[in-house]
């Protein structure tokens, strides 16, 4: 007898939505943002915006000019509340190069962790804030004294 997974049937809407940003669109299924993202959809990273979907699929886009072998695993969440989604994850990849001031070589294995926090409505994301460790990616790559 086949092994059914029920997961997806019986999970919270929003926790789904959730698990397709960080497992399908962090991992390069970029076609996904228009799937999850509403039109009008603000992504707030610490030093600036990124408006609607394709825009921050083109953000999400740009990690990968930089590292290869992308993994984000999910640490803690998604907590689900009042129309909120709140996650805490760790981006996992080796260093292509190219981030200006860094001394590592490429292939340099890079850890750091993040926390996500969504506000959805009709079933999409409308509006997004992220804190990463990126003085720990940076600190990694050389870029920061240790």
């Amino acid at each position: 007898m086949a092994h059914t997974d029920h997961t997806e049937t019986t999970m919270d809407p929003l926790e789904a939505l959730y698990r397709r940003w960080l497992i399908d669109l962090w991992h390069g299924d970029f076609a996904v943002a228009e799937e999850i993202l509403a039109p009008g959809f603000v992504g707030h990273w610490p030093t600036f915006d990124v408006h609607g979907p394709q825009e921050t699929a083109e953000q999400i886009r740009q990690s990968y000019e930089y590292f290869d072998d992308i993994k984000v695993t999910l640490d803690a969440g998604p907590v689900v509340g009042d129309g909120m989604v709140a996650a805490r994850w760790t981006f996992h990849g080796a260093y292509r190069g190219g981030i200006p001031g860094t001394t590592a070589p490429p292939g340099t294995r890079v850890a750091f962790a993040g926390q996500d926090l969504f506000r959805a409505a009709d079933g999409r994301f409308t509006e997004y804030w992220v804190v990463s460790d990126g003085l720990g990616m940076m600190t990694a790559l050389g870029a920061v004294g240790a």
